[in-house]
């Protein structure tokens, strides 16, 4: 089998199995810098795999989701959190006829950009980069793979297709919003059904495994949950009913499953009804709508709400993770400032770009850049005075 008809062969399979309004890597707008294609990987795989194998995306393993990563190995990850967002959104696409190769590539790129120690890295480096912008992890994972990461000696950055970038700085949840100023400031609304899918599944994989998290710590409780969140106490009571001699581990896990299955089939469904309406018959349908797509139906985005507010007042605010943040607050600030006042303390990548970029553009991306026990150890280094150097 020669060149053309593999390449043939992956549009042809796209024209048979992807929606008209779905993202085609043939109709792709391409790479910043121009690649020949390759002769049996479309432009959207191409971008996963270079995602993967990318230094940022190895760095997840060891970055905070809710819980600080020496606290306990069962805990979720910024890896597993991705993970589990580009499976949920793939099982989506699938269904809804989408491009779920581009619906993976945003979803492992979507938090490339994230600080060590979770949204508390975040909201301290903003703070401390007021001047220069701000700081926010959209755009920062767009940074990593467009300057940042260097694997290729023709270009700087990953060259993703536009798509993929364009999903990763327009990625948008009730926490997490996309900065006014980015490469992608159009007069198309929205971005692809495949960028749009990426938001919801982080939404629903976060929800989901918070609260797994959270039961499984102690710091939820599930009677409280129950009465908190009224989906997950409806579907406690129905795996209790079900399984009459379930223990409390099996029921988290069971309850945990039976919300992302709830969440999924509310997304497919009210999607494919608000697709019918809009009747879009090309990707520019798409991104000229009015509203997304792709969404959870009234009555789910009402129990959301429900689930938000009692993770923000139960989990997220609760003192034990209170205390993980603010000794996460205290070790960012803490080497921001021995940074800036004595950069020639940074590894030599970093020094070497102060010939060129702004001193607290690098110093910001060399601790974005960290995992939490790199961040921890770091301290140690600069800190304490009997841990050693050499």
């Amino acid at each position: 089998m020669n060149a053309i008809i593999w390449e043939n062969d992956w549009e042809r399979r796209e024209m048979l199995w992807l929606a008209p309004y779905a993202t085609h890597n043939s109709d792709s707008r391409g790479r910043h810098y121009p690649e020949p294609k390759h002769p049996y990987r479309p432009p959207f795989e191409r971008d996963r795999e270079r995602i993967i194998h990318s230094t940022a995306f190895r760095r997840l393993q060891y970055k905070t989701q809710v819980f600080v990563n020496h606290e306990g190995d069962h805990y979720r990850t910024r890896m597993s959190h991705t993970l589990e967002v580009a499976t949920v959104g793939r099982v989506i696409a699938r269904v809804l006829g989408l491009n779920f190769d581009l619906v993976e590539a945003i979803a492992l790129a979507h938090d490339l950009g994230h600080t060590p120690f979770g949204h508390t890295g975040e909201e301290v480096l903003n703070e401390l980069t007021e001047d220069i912008g701000g700081f926010e992890h959209n755009r920062q994972s767009l940074r990593v793979v467009e300057y940042l990461e260097q694997k290729y000696p023709e270009f700087p950055g990953l060259n993703l297709t536009y798509e993929t970038r364009e999903g990763i700085i327009k990625h948008a949840t009730r926490y997490d919003q996309p900065g006014e100023k980015n490469l992608f400031t159009t007069a198309e609304k929205m971005p692809s059904l495949e960028a749009q899918i990426v938001n919801v599944s982080d939404e629903l994989a976060y929800t989901s495994h918070d609260i797994d998290d959270g039961l499984n710590s102690g710091v939820l409780i599930m009677e409280e949950l129950e009465r908190g969140f009224p989906l997950w106490g409806d579907i406690a009571k129905d795996m209790r009913k079900k399984y009459p001699e379930i223990n409390q581990e099996m029921l988290r896990s069971v309850c945990v499953r039976e919300l992302i299955n709830i969440l999924v089939t509310d997304v497919i469904k009210e999607s494919a009804k608000r697709i019918k309406k809009i009747a879009p018959q090309n990707i520019e349908d798409v991104r000229n709508a009015q509203y997304p797509l792709i969404g959870f139906s009234a009555e789910m985005e009402n129990q959301l709400q429900y689930a938000g507010k009692f993770l923000y007042e139960n989990m997220y605010r609760h003192y034990k993770v209170l205390r993980m943040a603010t000794r996460a607050r205290m070790i960012i600030e803490a080497l921001f400032n021995e940074y800036m006042q004595e950069p020639r303390q940074l590894p030599k990548t970093s020094r070497n770009r102060l010939k060129t970029d702004e001193k607290k553009q690098v110093i910001t991306d060399y601790i974005a850049g960290m995992t939490d026990r790199y961040a921890m150890m770091e301290y140690k280094k600069l800190f304490d005075p009997y841990e050693k150097l050499l």
